[in-house]
């Protein structure tokens, strides 16, 4: 079995016990994913890519400490939030920035998707000014609320997962949700009526 083809326990395992190529795999697999959420949180390429980097790293410097019938993808998605909340606290100046059309329509392997190629310039300039109304909504929310959308609207977690992921109760999960999504509309029909 090719070592791209065993499960995450397995490649952990293996980079325990010295074959540190073994990590590779695990950085193929999971980076775009944490990426994008951290992308999500920080609003800059450059710095998410650095943020996602030093959540590689940190997570390979701490393997002795994963749990093996733990989720390493969860395990490594709340490193790299940790390192992006630190990353917004330590910059509250934050500025709001052009939505990258270059993340969105790529899909998972990289590949622009068609519909987006194929778009008149008139849908692109809709759809650009619909993700910057929802990147500034989403830049209103708190710190946990962001991160709550994120998980369950962009990454499709379900309420176990991301009480997993963040190290909180179900329920707190379904009530931050059930927040986040109302101030989010509130905020998302305010500023349609600006326009």
């Amino acid at each position: 079995m090719l070592s791209h083809d065993l499960p995450d326990s397995e490649l952990v395992l293996r980079v325990r016990k010295g074959d540190g190529s073994a990590y590779r795999p695990l950085v193929e697999r999971y980076q775009t994913r944490i990426h994008a959420m951290v992308y999500g949180m920080v609003r800059d390429g450059e710095e998410a890519r650095d943020i996602t980097q030093n959540a590689f790293i940190k997570a390979y410097q701490s393997l002795a400490s994963f749990r093996i019938e733990s989720s390493f993808y969860t395990w490594l998605y709340r490193i790299a939030m940790n390192l992006a909340i630190d990353h917004c606290r330590k910059n509250r100046r934050r500025k709001t920035t052009a939505f990258d059309e270059a993340v969105a329509n790529r899909d998972e392997d990289g590949t622009i998707l068609d519909l987006h190629q194929s778009e008149s310039p008139q849908r692109a300039l809709q759809r650009k000014q619909l993700h910057e109304r929802i990147f500034a909504a989403l830049d209103e929310l708190s710190e946990d609320q962001r991160e709550v959308i994120l998980l369950r609207e962009v990454e499709g977690m379900s309420y176990k997962e991301i009480a997993e992921a963040m190290d909180i109760p179900e329920g707190t999960v379904m009530s931050r949700l059930f927040y986040a999504r109302k101030r989010l509309q509130g905020l998302l029909q305010h500023s349609s009526g600006e326009m």
